[in-house]
């Protein structure tokens, strides 16, 4: 193991400490969610996705806990702690006998056990009071200011930050970062109650330049283009100023926001989560506009966006115009156009060809919702218009011959969901028009059916034609984009006994045409059984099994391309129990199997302890200082990066860790939160890799660590006042 500079190492700390800083965010991810976490990264093959937007949900109801007897679907939704069919039961109760009296009397409503209403209670309240007004006394006497910074670093050598010389970066300016190892994250937030958000956020990454005065580059053509894009300062700034309205304005988003409309078939750029063991979890709770909040330099809008409307008809306009990155491969000077084979959706600008692709391209997008809203169904039609001033023209293979090229693109959808007894049928069509296809469509349908108490169906139909093209779309499916797939899904969830839930769902799915890494027309299926068992809120576990087949291209070296199936099947066993009321202990052993015809069988393995530890110190009558120490060990083995295993990690807020595990190691990470008073938060996480069969880590790439660890430090503090 090669030790870090130590030097470097003091100055980064001492750095940090000398730092103001907060966010409203949870120190851990609640239970139910993991699971849907570990999925997501899993099928999306991206481990750093940003789920800020959960830590702040949770956090913010933590302070400002959610009325039951004053709420709605959408708010219930955002918790993302109930499936549909609780949030169901749980308003027809209310609407049906009137006003909770209790918390408690939540355990008579299906759906609702002790775990369950256990893991709300910190989220939720019972109150009579109306809606909170208003005005600029309330404003500054109960408004909440949060400051926060976070500052994380790899701390051994990675190729990309060796020192190199003046010769090696003529010959090749991208063989090096040209910024500091530092990824610092710094944000400002104002918040009354859910009436007003207001935030300023600044973020830098590994490798990207705070200070511009000290980068040089010999090359002409990249000098000329860091002199005009480089700034002092962050990489990525955003802010938004947010208002919730209770009468004929709801709500109005100025600066960085995102939209949610329907089944996010036609209109959806925030989070939403695919298939996972919660098997009812299949239908979109639209929000319509929310505040964009987190470091995602993407999935947002920019500029202005508002929702008017009385008891059942709201009607939603917005207008974003910003700069986003693309592959550049030609420039006219003389008609100021650009075009760009892709778009490049990393954020990273650490060398000179990633910020040469900088803000490349000027998006805008125009669109307009309007909805009709009644308490037992709504009806929504959604339009909106995108336009680029620079040509996208992606380079032709079979596989994308389907996909946007050109300047502009439309997409208009009509959606609807129906609450009939104990049943739920939802769904959303879209039509999309663009010059190099014309028009395609896409629908999906779905219901949600309660038979029994004890057991609940969920069934969702999609079929999307290869021509349709939406590049904000976010929607159930097995793949990413909402394009050139078929499928049928099925989950049930069975309660027979208060303490056992069994969830189990099975999706076949189809390609009509070509894709990645499949050359060919393709299919697959997909099934998973869960069966947990909770006796009381102190113990849990649950055992998996997940297996999923698919067709994708030949390893084999042939004059024709065909494809081949593949079989991948886990079994996991997951063990939490708290043995005392400060220190809870969870256990996971994983197994993973692959076979593919034309290769040998892959295998995989993790087994993981947790430890976490919550004791409570009295220091005065009035106040409690608290302190929580997570740890981690964990050993694993597969046969290669295809046979990886995703876990879950705690993590600092806002920042978040579901890391892969591959090849043979161990892994450890320690994490520790001090609240020094009320008002202050101190966090520190330490993780290391340890790879017994790699004497280099990210090799060829300038993330090469010429060793066998890799180790990571992440420090933050945050202030409210």
């Amino acid at each position: 193991m090669k030790t870090p500079d130590n030097n470097s190492l003091f100055i980064f700390l001492l750095f940090l400490c000398s730092i103001n800083a907060i966010v409203h965010a949870q120190e851990i991810i609640e239970k139910p969610l993991e699971q849907k976490l570990e999925k997501l990264a899993e099928t999306s093959q991206n481990e750093d996705i940003d789920f800020l937007f959960i830590t702040e949900a949770l956090a913010y109801y933590t302070k400002h806990p959610i009325n039951l007897n004053n709420t709605n679907a959408q708010e219930l939704a955002q918790l993302s702690l109930l499936n549909d069919i609780q949030i169901s039961n749980l308003l027809s109760h209310i609407n049906k006998n009137g006003k909770l009296v209790e918390l408690y009397e939540l355990q008579s409503i299906d759906g609702f056990n002790l775990n369950t209403i256990h893991i709300l209670l910190p989220y939720i309240k019972i109150s009579d009071n109306g809606v909170i007004p208003i005005t600029t006394k309330k404003i500054l006497k109960d408004g909440n200011h949060s400051l926060f910074t976070r500052i994380q670093q790899v701390l051994e050598k990675q190729k990309g930050f060796i020192s190199t010389n003046s010769s090696e970066i003529n010959n090749n300016p991208n063989a090096h970062y040209l910024g500091s190892k530092q990824k610092i994250y710094t944000r400002y937030r104002f918040t009354y109650n859910d009436r007003i958000s207001a935030s300023i956020m600044g973020d830098k990454d590994a490798g990207e330049v705070f200070f511009k005065q000290n980068v040089k580059c010999n090359d002409s053509i990249y000098q000329d283009v860091l002199n005009k894009k480089l700034k002092n300062g962050f990489d990525f700034y955003s802010a938004h100023l947010f208002i919730t309205g209770k009468k004929r304005i709801k709500t109005i988003a100025i600066g960085d926001y995102q939209i949610d409309f329907g089944q996010g078939l036609t209109a959806k750029n925030t989070f939403r989560f695919g298939k996972s063991a919660d098997v009812i979890s299949i239908h979109n709770n639209p929000i319509g506009i929310r505040p964009h909040t987190s470091a995602d330099e993407n999935s947002y809008m920019r500029g202005f966006a508002f929702t008017a409307g009385g008891k059942t008809i709201h009607a939603t306009g917005f207008l974003s115009k910003k700069q986003i990155d693309g592959n550049i491969i030609n420039t006219d000077s003389l008609n100021e156009s650009t075009i760009v084979s892709s778009f490049q959706t990393t954020g990273l600008h650490s060398t000179p060809s990633e910020i040469l692709d900088k803000h490349s391209i000027t998006e805008t997008v125009m669109g307009a919702n309007i909805s009709y809203v009644k308490n037992k169904y709504s009806l929504g039609i959604t339009g909106t218009h995108t336009l680029f001033n620079s040509e996208i023209q992606k380079s032709f293979h079979a596989y994308n011959l389907f996909q946007f090229r050109g300047k502009e693109i439309t997409n208009s959808g009509i959606d609807y969901n129906l609450h009939f007894k104990n049943i739920n049928v939802f769904g959303e069509a879209s039509l999309s028009s663009t010059s190099n296809s014309g028009f395609s469509y896409a629908f999906l349908n779905g219901c949600i059916i309660s038979l029994h108490s004890k057991v609940a169906l969920s069934l969702l139909h999609r079929n999307f034609k290869k021509g349709y093209q939406n590049l904000f779309a976010n929607v159930f499916a097995e793949t990413a984009s909402a394009s050139n797939e078929k499928g049928i899904y099925w989950g049930i969830n069975i309660t027979p006994i208060k303490t056992i839930v069994i969830n189990s769902y099975c999706d076949y799915y189809s390609f009509p045409w070509l894709k990645y890494n499949a050359n060919a027309p393709s299919y697959g299926n997909e099934y998973l059984v869960q069966i947990t068992y909770t006796p009381n809120k102190n113990f849990e576990t649950y055992v998996q099994v997940n297996n999923k087949k698919q067709l994708i291209n030949s390893d084999l070296l042939s004059s024709i391309d065909f494809i081949v199936p593949v079989k991948r099947i886990n079994y996991r066993w997951n063990l939490r129990y708290r043995i005392s009321p400060v220190l809870t202990l969870r256990n996971r052993v994983e197994l993973l199997f692959i076979n593919k015809t034309d290769s040998p069988e892959e295998k995989g393995y993790i087994i993981l302890q947790d430890v976490v530890w919550r004791p409570y110190f009295k220091i005065r009558s009035e106040h409690k200082n608290k302190i929580s120490l997570t740890l981690r060990y964990a050993v694993f083995g597969t046969s290669s990066y295809d046979s990886r295993i995703y876990a879950y990690e705690s993590d600092i807020p806002g920042s978040f860790s579901i890391p892969s595990y591959y090849y043979n190691g161990s892994r450890v990470y320690t994490m520790v939160n001090w609240s020094i008073t009320n008002h202050l938060d101190f966090w520190i996480r330490f993780s290391q890799t340890y790879y017994t069969n790699k004497n280099k880590i990210s090799p060829n790439t300038l993330n090469e660590i010429n060793g066998d660890t890799k180790s990571e430090i992440k420090v933050a503090i945050k202030i409210d006042f």
